[in-house]
């Protein structure tokens, strides 16, 4: 068996039964505990996009306060 196959299995076997232990000492189900983590991650996500997207307007509305003048005649 290929190093990576081994590597691969080592983590499905040992990655995915830490959702299932959390969720027993919790006392809930796994598959909830995994709902919680992949929603927690599109939050994540989703609020770097969201200063992303705040940023971008930010210094829009910077150009469009602050004109830019080619000379002196343009007052």
């Amino acid at each position: 068996m290929s190093f990576v196959l081994r590597l691969k299995y080592f983590f499905e076997k040992h990655g995915f039964n830490a959702t299932s232990r959390l969720a027993d000492k919790l006392g809930m189900r796994a598959s909830s505990v995994r709902l919680f983590f992949i929603y927690i991650s599109f939050v994540t996500a989703g609020l770097w996009f969201g200063v992303y997207l705040t940023l971008a307007f930010w210094i829009k509305l910077k150009d469009l306060i602050r004109a830019k003048r080619t000379s002196v005649f343009d007052l």
